[in-house]
């Protein structure tokens, strides 16, 4: 079913989810089927703490399935389809995740836990944007004509030039705060340049990822050109890494991990992008407009949760208005409502997983024991995974709570003088994934945007990004962009042809 408004709350569950929650599968070759073991897991409704469904615990031997069935679709009918044909798919499956679109909303919000109306505007409608978007790439993949000086033998003549081949077998492992939209950022790429994806969601959120597989094959993708496989990181995604028949790894997740997928990668000479860990600040300067204050805590900070690897977590106001944005902003979280994602009016939404939600508590306790100060102090929910949204103040640069990736609602204000000390505490962390300052001095804008380590940095705005601007992070926060032409060429090897005539 199409949604029709966005906001409106979920008073009854559809009967489709219901009936997709009863036996969620992997998708290999183009068939749903339980994993080989027999074994299956639990994954959970965050909002209530309920098991919401068993999904197969895949291992080596699914893993391997999946990927020889992507390889044999990538040397079958899918490499021999024209790139318009491939174009036509993209658009129809985009059109698919509209028409399922409330369904699949409401089983994001189920498994995840965030808002419905995320649910609805960007895991479906963002994602259906995203295929439309990279499906027009898929016609425009092309090479260039080469002049060469090469002189021998006497007498022959040469003429060169590129083409662009996919890179081949796709392991596209995503994160769970961002389920659907993330498996299409890696997904449509890879799709529109010709590769065959294996996709491994994150143990905690499969089931759209799940659907989306099965949409594919509605959409006519031939069977094995996407794959999905459920599991734990550390036996799924492992095998899945390291297996042999896998070309190119993308990935979104956190630091650790990805340290580790880069090192796999290396010792197979892997093609690797890794989105990762972020610890964003945003720097407010004097001359800001205080109107946009609620904007950049509700949007900056507190989207889905603090879930969100841009989230604006470090906010640095100049002394002139630092009384003034702090009294704001504190005002904006008391104001966060509480609840199950199913309501739209509720805006601080439970955290993923019991494991989750005791990490963002023990962050919060090791602030309060380094002596940062609460600013909020408010009560979470006691049923489900529900953390209260927390604003510290007295937070110094070496403390964990600044510069420790929490990815919760918890967020630090610190005031500053000069604007050369807000950059080097903005910069003073390991990550370098985005950043934003917020000032009405064009000047200001353009003397210090080049000084931020950051792969983004929004201006007047936080945490908005398009499929058409590069995405990623410098230092610990990735390797590689995703968006735009380059999210293409990410999925695409070069060929150097060179014909010699005379």
């Amino acid at each position: 079913m199409k949604i029709e408004q966005p906001d409106t709350i979920v008073e009854d569950v559809s009967a489709i989810v219901t009936d997709f929650l009863a036996a969620p599968k992997a998708l290999i070759a183009g068939r749903s089927e339980p994993a080989e073991s027999g074994e299956t897991y639990p994954v959970y409704n965050p909002a209530t703490g309920d098991v919401l469904a068993a999904v197969p615990a895949c291992g080596d031997g699914d893993v391997d399935r999946a990927v020889k069935a992507a390889q044999a679709a990538l040397e079958g009918p899918w490499s021999k389809m024209l790139p318009v044909h491939r174009q036509g798919l993209l658009l129809k499956l985009a059109d698919l995740i509209e028409e399922n679109g409330e369904e699949l909303a409401q089983l994001e919000t189920l498994n995840q836990g965030k808002s419905i109306m995320l649910s609805r505007l960007v895991e479906v409608q963002s994602s259906a944007e995203y295929f439309r978007y990279m499906a027009g790439w898929a016609t425009k993949i092309e090479g260039s004509t080469l002049d060469v000086s090469i002189a021998i033998p006497p007498g022959m003549r040469y003429q060169a030039y590129t083409r662009k081949e996919p890179v081949g077998v796709v392991a596209a492992i995503t994160p769970w705060n961002f389920p659907l939209n993330m498996a299409s950022w890696k997904i449509a790429p890879a799709l529109a340049a010709g590769c065959t994806v294996v996709l491994k969601p994150a143990e905690e959120t499969p089931l759209t990822s799940i659907r989306l597989a099965e949409l594919c094959l509605e959409a006519g993708f031939p069977e094995g050109v996407v794959n999905v496989v459920t599991g734990m990181g550390e036996t799924a995604g492992a095998a899945l890494v390291a297996h042999p028949g896998v070309a190119k790894i993308g990935f979104t997740g956190s630091t650790e991990t990805g340290k580790l997928i880069g090192i796999q990668a290396m010792k197979d000479m892997k093609r690797v992008t890794l989105e990762l860990g972020g610890k964003a600040p945003m720097i407010m300067f004097d001359d800001m407009d205080l109107d946009l204050l609620g904007a950049a805590a509700g949007i900056g900070s507190f989207f889905n949760t603090g879930q969100t690897c841009c989230a604006g977590v470090r906010i640095y106001a100049q002394k002139g208005i630092y009384e003034k944005a702090l009294e704001v902003i504190a005002n904006v979280t008391r104001s966060l409502a509480i609840g199950s994602g199913l309501d739209p009016h509720n805006q601080i939404n439970p955290v993923v997983s019991a494991r989750h939600q005791a990490h963002v508590k023990a962050c919060i306790a090791r602030g309060l024991e380094d002596g940062a100060k609460p600013v909020i102090g408010a009560e979470a929910p006691a049923e489900g995974f529900f953390v209260a949204p927390e604003l510290f103040t007295d937070v110094r640069q070496d403390m964990a709570l600044m510069q420790d990736e929490v990815f919760g609602p918890v967020i630090t204000m610190t005031p500053f003088d000069e604007p050369d000390e807000a950059i080097a505490m903005a910069n003073d962390s390991r990550y370098g994934l985005g950043a934003s300052l917020w000032t009405n001095d064009l000047n200001k804008v353009m003397r210090y945007v080049p000084k931020i380590e950051a792969g983004t940095v929004w201006v007047n705005s936080h945490n908005i990004p398009d499929q058409n601007m590069p995405f990623g992070g410098i230092k610990q926060s990735g390797i590689g962009r995703e968006h735009g032409r380059g999210a293409l060429d990410n999925y695409l090897e070069t060929k150097s042809v060179c014909v010699a005539y005379r």
